[in-house]
């Protein structure tokens, strides 16, 4: 006996919604090369949304994935710090789990792994962030630190801290 899966028409409809949100989230990064490097480095298989679709989400949060020291130097206003190494999701107990989350680190693949992991548990609407934090600064965005806003963001290392074209570079 072979089982045979049906797709209800919502369901394809939602697929085709999640490869055109990736596609698009893929379109808007600012640099080729960068664009170029996270077409190979990350897996898509994650919801993914792009920084301009970030403003398109009603009162999402944003969750930060990477280490305490890179959170302390800069992140988006208002995310709540959950670490990669550190993540738990019992320290997410309060969220609903269904409100807008959009997970970034500094290039997207930390971010994606947590992303995983949160849809795993049944997070519902939940987002990595295309070109991670580094992305955000790239297209102006404003980033935060504990005394407010700030040109200063982590750039992880020198690898990956090149791919920053605005904003100040510290390690």
């Amino acid at each position: 006996m072979r089982a045979v899966k049906i797709i209800s028409p919502a369901g394809i409809f939602l697929a085709g919604l999640l490869a055109f949100s990736g596609a698009a989230a893929q379109d808007s990064i600012t640099n080729s090369r960068y664009a170029r490097m996270l077409e190979r480095l990350l897996s898509h298989d994650v919801p993914e949304i792009n920084v301009p679709s970030v403003a398109s989400l009603e009162n999402p949060i944003f969750l930060d994935t990477r280490s305490g020291e890179e959170f302390a130097v800069s992140h988006l206003e208002g995310a709540v710090w959950a670490g990669y190494k550190e993540f738990s999701l019992e320290r997410l107990n309060h969220i609903p789990k269904d409100r807008p989350m959009v997970v970034y680190c500094s290039v997207g693949y930390r971010s994606e792994k947590v992303t995983a992991l949160l849809q795993e548990a049944g997070f519902q609407n939940t987002y990595n962030l295309y070109g991670g934090i580094f992305e955000w600064v790239n297209q102006g965005k404003p980033v935060v630190d504990r005394n407010g806003p700030t040109g200063r963001v982590h750039g992880y290392n020198w690898f990956w801290g090149r791919w920053l074209t605005k904003g100040e570079v510290v390690y």
